[in-house]
């Protein structure tokens, strides 16, 4: 009988300690559970919609303009994807011409111009394009060529002359996807696009070797209604990402 009652005051003894014991470790497991919960909540609540929305801020050009209504590609017969685009200058000496930001890369800079809609003529694509991207009109001169890149993307793109004559304080892309554009003399504009668009450059050096800066909008009152010009086949000077299958100097 003693020992029993000496067993049983022994762990009567202990029985405080596991009480507390478990009080403490019930905190714990409650503490744990509640900064895991916070940061939980912290995480799916706050820093990932933050996240979520500053990638969609730096993505959200390309995604407009993936988006873009009316934006149908058209192809010609060897599968080359049709585009037009302008060089568009201040004035006919041809001395400065106008770039826009381009909408993937907006710290880099583009000659405007985008993909023919179908039944769209070259130069009234040119001139579409220009007036979105830019915010400018002007007077249609003489088609440059067309230029056709293989490598990456396979498309032959319209290259026109054109002469600004008015200039739009807000435009299309200006207020949708924040566009820029910008006056650059023409070498200027060779060294800018050479790095991450030389075919656009390309463009540049052929019209420096074309002809004389009378840009042919005299002969040109009104956009022409079709491109009845002589396709050729020439080598540029571009490393190895184009080539010119047409030009013309009217």
């Amino acid at each position: 009988m003693t020992e029993n009652l000496g067993c049983r005051g022994s762990g009567d003894a202990s029985a405080p300690l596991l009480t507390l014991w478990a009080q403490t470790e019930l905190k714990l497991v409650f503490l744990f559970g509640f900064f895991f919960l916070s940061f939980f909540f912290f995480f799916f609540f706050f820093f990932l919609p933050v996240s979520i929305f500053n990638k969609g801020r730096r993505n959200l050009t390309s995604t407009i303009m993936k988006l873009k209504p009316n934006q149908t590609r058209t192809y010609d017969g060897e599968g080359f994807k049709k585009r037009a685009a302008c060089l568009c200058f201040k004035n006919e000496r041809e001395e400065e011409v106008l770039l826009v930001s381009s909408s993937r890369h907006p710290d880099q800079w583009i000659v405007p111009g985008g993909g023919m809609e179908p039944e769209e003529e070259p130069w009234g694509a040119a001139v579409r394009e220009v007036f979105e991207e830019a915010g400018v009109k002007g007077k249609l001169g003489r088609l440059l060529g067309v230029f056709e890149q293989n490598q990456d993307r396979k498309n032959r793109t319209y290259v026109y002359v054109l002469t600004v004559t008015e200039t739009l304080e807000a435009w299309e892309d200006s207020v949708n996807i924040g566009r820029k554009r910008e006056w650059f003399t023409v070498d200027e504009a060779i060294k800018v696009l050479q790095s991450h668009k030389p075919v656009h450059a390309e463009y540049l050096r052929r019209l420096q070797l074309s002809c004389s800066p009378t840009n042919g909008n005299s002969i040109l009152p009104s956009p022409p209604p079709n491109d009845n010009y002589p396709h050729y086949s020439t080598t540029t000077g571009a490393p190895s990402t184009g080539s010119v299958l047409g030009s013309s100097c009217r």
